[in-house]
């Protein structure tokens, strides 16, 4: 890292991701200055940064922040590439990249990188589950948890590091390389920021972008899309399918899970029916990773049919007079919902609704007919979810303005051997801070029920 000795960088936003990259390029000898447009009041780590001799400015940006002689932005994942001294780094040809990037460069344990438009966190927790089953040792973190040049910065090289890895985290990466990468599928997610479905694609690409003939890259057999996508990979590749044999990979034959290197070698994990993952394709890719980092197929098998999910993501939350009630608060996408919907086998009370990124959902029709009994909406696309409702035939459709409103409601539709679920199928921004909230709010009008 002593590229970065005496060289001038400029850190854009704050945040846990903001404060520990400025420590550690401060660590490396560089002259570092952090921005960020919130008050000094609202930025969280500014005192601890100026204490270590750091410039921190709050409030505003300034007009001479990026300038010629700045060799390096890393900007917070979430703010949009228009942003004023985004834009004039890039107009001035200096590299803008993510954390992730400095994590890459630094890490002496091997990465796992997993990305996707859904099931990330569930995938990445697994695979986490999975190695510490098997006596491997790993850390993970990420866009879940600590941050990763937090852990690159302390992991040994007989780590593993496994890390949930959003698209706007890969836009801003140039060398990065993980050992293992994952993509586990694609679909429209995040145009509010990527803008074009091209730039998203390239974005979630850039995971496997770098890997060489020693690495391996993991991807859905059934999306023939991300393949093409993808392009000519170095890397070996595995491929994991619900529906047919993959030459390598992992797949479900006669109700088994199974393994298979590509050599001959054919491994039956687990049976479907008894892991208590919610989406299968999430078990898939994490049995094709584990076994690459070297888990034996009894730890595999123990973690699938002991998990008992990940927050927000098709949680469990409670049985109230013989209905169940699940948390999935993270499908913030139309696919995910559907993902969801499809995962439930009883009939269903479905809670949806929330940013409106004019996503008609007419994709939903054809999932919620015959499926979901009854409709309650909330938020901006609550309207264009009801009108979808009422063209799957769907009679019972409530609007309503609040999360209790809508679990009362739901409670009121819903007979026993019903599940309520909660799956939005839409970002939460335009009434809650997070998802997370959302889904909090949700488990608390279940618990008062």
């Amino acid at each position: 890292m002593n590229r970065y000795e005496n060289q001038h960088v400029v850190v854009i936003g704050m945040a846990k991701s903001g404060v520990a990259v400025a420590k550690l390029l401060h660590r490396f000898g560089a002259n570092v200055v952090v921005n960020d447009k919130k008050p000094r009041e609202e930025a969280q780590g500014a005192e601890e940064l100026e204490a270590l001799g750091i410039s921190v400015i709050c409030g505003y940006h300034p007009d001479d922040l990026v300038h010629p002689g700045v060799s390096l932005v890393v900007k917070n994942p979430g703010i949009p590439y228009e942003a004023p001294p985004i834009a004039q780094a890039l107009r001035l040809g200096i590299p803008v990249v993510t954390e992730v990037e400095l994590a890459g460069q630094i890490a002496k344990a091997p990465i796992i990188g997993i990305t996707g438009s859904n099931g990330k966190t569930t995938t990445t927790t697994l695979v986490g589950l999975i190695l510490q089953e098997a006596g491997i040792d790993a850390m993970v973190g990420g866009n879940i948890g600590t941050v990763l040049c937090g852990l690159a910065e302390v992991a040994r090289p007989d780590q593993w590091l496994v890390a949930e890895l959003s698209s706007f985290q890969l836009m801003g990466t140039r060398e990065f390389r993980p050992h293992i990468g994952v993509l586990l599928n694609l679909y429209p997610a995040h145009l509010d920021y990527h803008h074009t479905m091209d730039e998203y694609l390239a974005a979630k690409c850039k995971l496997l972008a770098n890997q060489t003939a020693d690495d391996a890259a993991v991807l859905p057999f059934d999306q023939p899309q991300v393949r093409e996508k993808c392009g000519q990979l170095a890397s070996s590749t595995y491929y994991f399918s619900q529906s047919q044999p993959v030459p390598r990979g992992a797949y479900v034959d006669a109700g088994m899970i199974v393994f298979t290197d590509g050599e001959g070698s054919r491994e039956e994990i687990v049976a479907v029916k008894d892991i208590t993952v919610p989406h299968l394709d999430n078990a898939l890719a994490a049995v094709i990773v584990t076994r690459l980092a070297g888990a034996d197929k009894q730890a595999i098998a123990q973690v699938l049919t002991t998990f008992p999910g990940v927050e927000h993501r098709m949680e469990f939350v409670a049985v109230k007079n013989g209905v169940k009630y699940f948390n999935d608060s993270k499908a913030t996408n139309p696919e995910a919902a559907k993902r969801a919907l499809l995962a439930c086998k009883e009939p269903i009370i479905w809670i949806c609704g929330g940013l409106d990124r004019g996503i008609d959902f007419r994709e939903l029709v054809p999932v919620i007919e015959g499926r979901v009994k009854a409709v309650v909406a909330l938020g901006q696309t609550a309207p264009i979810l009801l009108a979808r409702a009422s063209e799957a035939g769907i009679k019972e459709r409530i609007h309503v303005d609040t999360v209790e409103k809508a679990v009362l409601a739901a409670s009121r539709l819903a007979e026993s051997g019903d599940v309520v679920l909660l799956s939005p199928a839409c970002a939460s921004w335009d009434m809650f801070p997070s998802f997370e909230v959302r889904g909090s709010m949700f488990k608390d009008g279940v618990h008062r029920l």
